[in-house]
């Protein structure tokens, strides 16, 4: 079976962040980091390039493919903000109808700039999201 591509590494989150071109997006990246850190009262990881995880879940596919991922991570990208989100949060749809400008798919929200959204409710997605992994996957979600 194949390995999994993106595993935390020992890169610095901190010099990762302060590496960002951007001004914009890096500033937008440190207010999501203080946010992630607030909700989850975990340390923040990186994984491969450019993801940033809090927290480890175990998987295991009905293939039998199994592995470690984060209970919830985002990535603060060239085109956007990327975060890792389940469509499955409480209360979810209300939610992104107060949100503001953003893009989503089945696992991902896109926000180009932290301007565009209502940052009270990306802090609530992020704590329902949060709270759903360690509800429902078991990750490790013991504050530290």
């Amino acid at each position: 079976m194949a390995e999994n591509k993106t595993k935390p590494t020992s890169v610095s989150v901190d010099d990762f962040i302060v590496s960002i071109d951007n001004s914009c997006r890096r500033n937008d990246a440190l207010t999501v980091l203080n946010i992630y850190i607030e909700v989850t009262g975990l340390s923040p990881v990186m994984l491969g390039p450019s993801i940033i995880g809090f927290g480890a879940l175990h998987y295991v596919y009905d293939s039998g493919r199994e592995g470690e991922m984060p209970a919830v991570a985002f990535s603060p990208r060239k085109a956007n903000i990327t975060f890792y989100v389940s469509g499955n949060v409480e209360k979810a749809e209300s939610l992104y109808t107060r949100l503001g400008k953003y893009k989503k798919s089945v696992a991902c929200l896109y926000v180009n700039k932290l301007a565009d959204i209502d940052l009270q409710v990306l802090r609530e997605i992020i704590t329902r999201d949060y709270a759903r992994a360690c509800q429902t996957l078991s990750p490790s979600c013991a504050k530290s």
